[in-house]
């Protein structure tokens, strides 16, 4: 693609702007990024005729609720996905809250990703309700992948009565930006020739990469466009945002040759709760972090997935957030050592200083041979001391 700069990457720890013989690669390949429409919610208006054209909120209204999922007339007073129920509440008085339902948002994922594989061989689920789609080898002998998306999308709203959105690109960046720039029930493409100058219109705060806390540092550095970003030398980049400079250096050209990658490793698994009141007192406290650790080890134990780190994330009353982690040389694979692993985290930050709202489990650094139990009773639970 004329014009455009060296890609850059990183290796081994270091961003390094490569040549320019990968974007020719990523020129060639077509992806298609399907996004469902306010899924969640989405189900609970297919489902209920009722609640079709009305405000919908899919969580609690407790006071100590938290939106899981919104409607699009919901989204036009502000609500979104984690905001606590009361806000809510007072930006859209109408809110109707419906109760996740998530064994039917599996069934229904089930279905869409039944659709997914008469289109393409190469998909990688990002989660219940998005997926990438290589569809390069045009699987369906449909004449453009603009036509594929537009089938798929159809075949979706005919067998689920959902509607989904769609990007197609020549990468998964440009892909995925794309399927949200006609929502919902649309379609957008990014050609090859258009790429780079898209990128350059578009706020960096939608990009894959860029999160709030990111997007407020490029601000203060004078970046809040691709265009913007796009002008910053590597050196730049690299100086203010180390190893992140390669990603940064390569999307503000249109660039990213990620392969569209169907056996992508989940890299952690997680749940937290927000508790219905500020919790002091530790036997509580300890209560909430076990559940949250018995339904992280459902998980890792029906899929077989078995991490070396736990982490515990503490919410105070006063929104305060921290964390605690420690790794061991072998995985956590008994549930009795996930709830050990838990309790010994949150002790250490007992007893509570102030209230505490929410709590979390996480399991991380999954490996893919596990020792056995007996190998495991030999060590200590956490080689490494604590770190927050």
């Amino acid at each position: 693609m004329e014009g455009v700069a060296p890609n850059a990457v990183k290796r081994r720890g270091v961003a390094k702007p490569l040549n320019c013989m990968a974007d020719h690669i990523s020129a060639s390949r077509k992806i298609i990024h399907v996004d469902m429409d306010a899924f969640f919610s989405s189900v609970g208006q297919r489902d209920d005729p009722s609640l079709r054209g009305r405000p919908v909120a899919v969580g609690y209204a407790a006071a100590r609720g938290v939106v899981a999922a919104a409607s699009y007339e919901a989204r036009k007073f502000g609500v979104r996905s984690a905001l606590p129920s009361v806000t809510a509440m007072g930006r859209c008085p109408d809110l109707v809250f419906v109760p996740p339902r998530f064994d039917v948002y599996k069934q229904v994922s089930g279905q869409i990703h039944e659709v997914f594989a008469r289109y393409a061989d190469l998909i990688q689920p990002l989660s219940l309700d998005e997926a990438y789609l290589d569809v390069t080898a045009n699987k369906a002998g449909i004449e453009t992948a603009w036509l594929t998306a537009k089938a798929i999308r159809a075949a979706i709203l005919e067998e689920t009565g959902l509607t989904a959105s769609a990007g197609i690109s020549y990468n998964k960046f440009l892909a995925k930006l794309a399927s949200d720039h006609r929502k919902p029930n649309g379609q957008f493409a990014v050609t090859p020739d258009m790429g780079a100058a898209w990128v350059e219109t578009l706020p960096v705060s939608r990009f894959h990469g860029v999160g709030p806390v990111t997007a407020e540092k490029m601000k203060r550095l004078g970046i809040e466009t691709g265009a913007d970003l796009r002008a910053k030398p590597f050196e730049f980049l690299q100086e203010h945002f180390g190893s992140s400079a390669g990603w940064y250096h390569a999307i503000a050209r249109g660039v990213d040759d990620r392969p569209v990658n169907p056996n992508r490793v989940r890299k952690s698994s997680g749940s937290e709760t927000t508790f219905d009141r500020d919790l002091v007192e530790a036997a509580d406290i300890e209560a909430g972090v076990l559940r949250m650790a018995d339904e992280v080890w459902r998980w890792c134990d029906g899929r077989c997935s078995f991490g070396r780190t736990a982490t515990v994330k503490v919410k105070y009353g006063d929104f305060q957030q921290i964390t605690r982690s420690r790794s061991q040389p072998t995985a956590v694979s008994t549930h009795d050592g996930l709830r050990q692993a838990a309790l010994e985290l949150i002790r250490s930050v007992l007893p509570a200083e102030k209230g505490i709202r929410l709590v979390g489990v996480t399991v991380s650094n999954f490996v893919e041979a596990q020792a056995t139990a007996a190998e495991i009773a030999e060590l200590p639970i956490f080689a490494e001391g604590i770190a927050a």
